[in-house]
């Protein structure tokens, strides 16, 4: 059987980047190369259904060994990873017995990763890590997350001793740019229950995430040459700075931690005539959550009395909704995975996801989703690193999930 790591090394160098401007479903095609790997991967490991759709979506089950009932379990991972950050040519790097000290990722470009930026890293001591190599992020975000369902899976093939119920998989794609659900065949997928296994550092359960929405503000002004520009010009890209002044400074995402939401301004692109700013806006409670978009068009309603009606537009799109709403009807799949990491001597981490996965928008679309860790820190840039020890222990949770949930009825 293929360990986790070689799963892992293998996945990781696809380029899977996804692409927030396309408007192709997947995003990008290159995502395709590693779903067509995965499926012929999945119907080695006995899941004869595998397949891809024409949205790239993979999906496949493998049969309960057992007639007892027992609910139908889905494993999620999604295959694309961050635009944020080049994707191109990773080249994974594992350092053995991590001894503590700065780990040179480059050496001719000078670029370390060292505990002093992320003292993280002590809590490794000892272990093997695998991290980029400087010039790229490394994918464990979402990769790691496949690499253990894979390897999961094929150990219940190899331990058919272990009974279980039917299993489902899936592993999507552009769930970076938010769009892992949209085409996500719930009824087709027949999971009573899932597990997105998409989170961080190990011993991570998540079932909060925030409620989240994207905000654009097109500032509109006046160009005149500057010659002449006296009460006359207005320019865009300062109405666009007012407006951001607006904001208070302390709801940044550099400035919050927990439960605390904030307004982050992603992108901005302007001239005088006109500017274009985009938000993240997210807090956990729904509540506040609604102040926030209120407090937006209230800044705008500003501009507008300042600078005229046709000064400002305000275009705010709802993304996805806390889950917690719909997982905590089903509680009994925390504490399944609870259990579950504590038997396999993982101690557990609840905690709320400052993000979101699919399984937030699979929730509301009547798939209760929670997040399993997948062992990785420092997701979406060059200094990302996950312990092989995590992504094995992700491995043994999975299994000691199906395992359990044995006793769970339909």
């Amino acid at each position: 059987m293929k360990t986790v790591t070689e799963r892992f090394l293998r996945y990781a160098k696809i380029d899977t980047q996804s692409e927030e401007r396309s408007n192709t479903v997947p995003s990008t095609k290159k995502q395709l190369v590693l779903a067509k790997m995965l499926v012929k991967e999945l119907k080695e490991c006995g899941l004869k259904d595998a397949s891809v759709d024409h949205n790239g979506y993979v999906m496949a089950s493998l049969p309960a060994n057992t007639d007892k009932k027992r609910p139908v379990i889905g494993w999620i991972a999604h295959m694309d990873t961050s635009p944020d950050f080049t994707a191109g040519h990773v080249n994974p790097q594992i350092h053995r017995n991590y001894d503590g000290k700065e780990i040179i990722l480059n050496k001719k470009e000078n670029i370390i990763l060292s505990p002093a930026d992320f003292p993280e890293l002590l809590d490794y001591v000892g272990q093997d890590l695998i991290t980029t190599d400087g010039t790229t992020l490394l994918g464990a975000d979402d990769k790691a997350g496949i690499a253990g369902i894979m390897t999961a899976l094929a150990y219940l093939q190899e331990h058919p001793e272990i009974q279980h119920s039917t299993l489902k998989v899936a592993f999507t794609p552009d769930e970076e740019i938010g769009r892992g659900a949209d085409h996500f065949d719930v009824k087709k997928f027949g999971a009573d229950f899932a597990y997105t296994v998409d989170g961080g550092r190990l011993g991570e359960l998540e079932y909060e995430n925030f409620n989240a929405a994207l905000a654009t503000v097109t500032l509109t002004g006046r160009n005149v040459h500057p010659g002449t520009a006296k009460d006359k010009m207005i320019n865009s890209m300062h109405l666009a700075m007012e407006f951001n002044a607006l904001l208070p400074p302390s709801e940044r995402p550099e400035h919050t931690e927990g439960y605390e939401g904030f307004y982050h301004l992603i992108d901005i692109q302007g001239a005088v005539e006109q500017t274009t700013m985009r938000y993240l806006v997210r807090d956990h409670d729904r509540s506040r959550f609604e102040q926030r978009k209120k407090f937006l068009k209230e800044c705008a309603s500003l501009i507008r009395i300042k600078y005229g009606s046709n000064s400002i537009r305000l275009d705010v799109r709802d993304q996805y909704y806390n889950m917690k709403e719909k997982i905590e009807p089903v509680k009994y799949i925390i504490d399944l995975a609870r259990e579950a990491m504590v038997q396999c001597g993982v101690t557990p981490i609840v905690k709320p996801i400052r993000g979101g996965t699919d399984g937030a928008r699979l929730s509301y679309m009547g798939l209760p989703t929670p997040n399993l860790f997948t062992g990785g820190h420092n997701f979406h840039g060059r200094f990302e690193f996950i312990p092989i020890s995590s992504m094995e222990k992700a491995v043994k949770v999975i299994v000691r999930i199906i395992e359990n949930s044995g006793r769970l009825k339909r």
